[in-house]
Parts: C-alpha cells; structure tokens; sequence
C-alpha cells in the first residue's frame, strides 16, 4: 500500500474546529499518515536535532500533504521552521543522499482561511487570490523538484457550524482520496 504523509502545522489544535476535523477525516483515509508538527515539537524543529528524522519520514511517503490555517496571508510560524529545518538539510546539506531522492514526489497543500472565497481575490478585502498567497509554498515545491497539486482551501473555516465542518470533512477526505488514486506511486530512488 502506498503511504500518503500529511504533516499538520498548527500553533494550538485544541482551538482549531476545522483543522481538527480535516485532519480526522484524512487520517481514516488507508495509507494516510497524519503528523501533528506542533505537538511533534512543541520546542522548535531543530536542523540538527531533528532534521534527518524528518527528511527520513519525507523519503518513506509516496506522497506528501501540508495542512494548515493561512495566518495574516502566510502559513504558520512552525511551517517555515520545519521549511529551514528540513528542507534545507535535504536540499542544500544532504542533496545526493537525501534531496535527489525526494524529488518527483507530489506534494498537495491544504488550508483553511477565515474569510470568504471572494475576500480572495484583486477586487477583494485581501487584495490577493489564495493562489498568490501560496505561491512561496509553489516556489519552493519547484525549487525541490516536488510535483505540485492543486491545493485543498476551506474558506470561513471558523465560521462554519459543526454540521457544516463534517461536510467539509467528507469533501477532504474524497478530494484526498482521489488525488492519491491519481498520484499513482512512481517509482523512485530510495537508497542512499
């Protein structure tokens, strides 16, 4: 069974009704694995204490998932953190033996965002559209030569009733499934 990483990057879950429920969702999937980052490392992701253990759970998934609340119009503080941690040693300390062998994997970003779809957009409160926002995230799958998917977006996310969050959830939970039956394992190098 191929195996699907989904690493949740929130600053406090026990607050959070939308990523808690999408991240549920995603873990009944088969062959998902869901790592709550925060509570992996509630002190820091550290670059040598803690990034060959994370660039080994990246080299043993198939595919990969970033899940978390766009805040002030960029990802949480501990995203970036796990981003210099990991993905420097593997991309710039660790290339042969670890970055080359990561590369080709897809990789799916999903996230919730308090305001509505329209606040997204030129014309709207945001100014920008969620594709704009996540555009470093774009970049940087590019500059790892990671296969970008069309992202996963929850809009009022904090908004939404119970009910409404559990829909939410089941639309998760398909369009994940669908996009690992699309992201068929290729086969890659996983030797050093």
């Amino acid at each position: 069974m191929s195996k699907t990483l989904l690493l949740l990057f929130h600053p406090d879950l026990t607050r959070s009704k939308a990523n808690t429920v999408l991240s549920k969702a995603a873990a009944a999937l088969p062959g998902v694995e869901v790592v709550d980052m925060t509570a992996a490392y509630p002190e820091g992701i550290d670059l040598l204490r803690d990034g060959e253990h994370e660039a080994a759970r990246l080299l043993a998934a198939d595919r990969i998932v970033l899940q978390f609340p766009i805040q002030w119009y960029s990802t949480p503080a501990s995203l970036k953190e796990w981003q210099d941690a990991v993905l420097t040693r593997m991309f710039y300390l660790a290339y042969e033996s670890e970055g080359q062998r990561l590369e080709g994997t897809p990789l799916m970003v999903a996230t919730t965002a308090g305001a509505a779809a329209d606040a997204y957009t030129p014309e709207g409160r945001n100014l920008f559209a969620m594709t704009d926002l996540l555009a470093p995230l774009r970049a940087t799958a590019n500059r790892c030569g990671l296969k970008w998917c069309e992202p996963f977006v929850l809009y009022r996310a904090d908004q939404l009733s119970a009910e409404e969050h559990e829909v939410a959830a089941i639309g998760y939970a398909t369009h994940l499934a669908r996009w690992i039956s699309k992201t068929a394992v290729q086969p890659r190098i996983r030797t050093a």
